[in-house]
C-alpha cells in the first residue's frame, strides 16, 4: 500500500510534466512482486488513486478527460510486463535498458495515438506526425529522466535494504522463480 501511495504522490504533488515515479513502479513491480496480478495492480492502482484525485482537484484530466486514458494504461501494464523480463536479471544495464526501452515505447506508442485522435491539431500526414512526435520531446525527456531516477531509487534501494536484510534476497529470488 505504501508503494501505491508513494507512486500516486509523484502525480499529485508538484512536478515538471511526465517526472513521476509511475513507470519505475511498474517496472519493478514487474520485476520483483512475487504474483503476477501485483505486478499489475500495484502501479494500476497508482495510477486510478492519483487520477481520481487529479480529476477531483485542481486538475481537469486524468480518468475524465483524457481520451486515449486506456492507451496510457495499458502502456503501463506493457511496461510492468517488461518488468517481468527483469526478473532474475536486475543489473544496472538491464534496469536502464528497461527503463530508456519503456519510455521509448510510451512515447512512440503515445503519441502516435494522440495524433491519430487529432490532439493538438496536427495534420494527418506524416510531416503532422513527425510535428507530434517534435512536440512531445519535453514530456518524453521528463519521462525518461523519471524512469531512471526512480528505476535507480527503487531498484537501488532495494539492492542496499537487501544487503541489511537478506530475507528481501531470498523474496526476490522466489518471485524470479515463479
Amino acid at each position: 500500500m505504501a508503494m501505491i501511495a508513494a507512486a500516486a504522490a509523484t502525480r499529485i504533488i508538484p512536478h515538471p510534466w511526465n517526472f513521476t515515479a509511475v513507470g519505475a513502479m511498474c517496472l519493478f513491480g514487474g520485476a520483483y512482486l512475487r504474483r503476477t496480478w501485483q505486478a499489475f495492480l500495484v502501479p494500476l492502482a497508482a495510477l486510478v488513486l492519483s487520477d481520481l484525485v487529479l480529476a477531483a482537484t485542481r486538475y481537469n484530466f486524468g480518468l475524465f478527460g483524457y481520451t486515449s486514458i486506456w492507451v496510457g494504461y495499458g502502456l503501463f501494464a506493457l511496461t510492468a510486463l517488461l518488468g517481468m523480463l527483469l526478473r532474475g536479471r536486475v543489473n544496472v544495464v538491464t534496469v536502464l535498458l528497461a527503463a530508456i526501452g519503456s519510455s521509448l515505447m510510451f512515447f512512440f506508442v503515445s503519441n502516435f495515438v494522440a495524433w491519430l485522435e487529432g490532439h493538438g491539431g496536427y495534420a494527418y500526414t506524416p510531416s503532422g506526425l513527425v510535428s507530434c512526435y517534435i512536440a512531445a520531446i519535453p514530456f518524453a525527456r521528463n519521462m525518461f529522466l523519471a524512469n531512471v531516477f526512480y528505476s535507480s531509487v527503487l531498484f537501488g534501494g532495494y539492492e542496499l535494504m537487501s544487503l541489511r536484510w537478506p530475507a528481501l534476497r531470498q523474496a526476490a529470488l522466489a518471485a524470479a522463480r515463479a
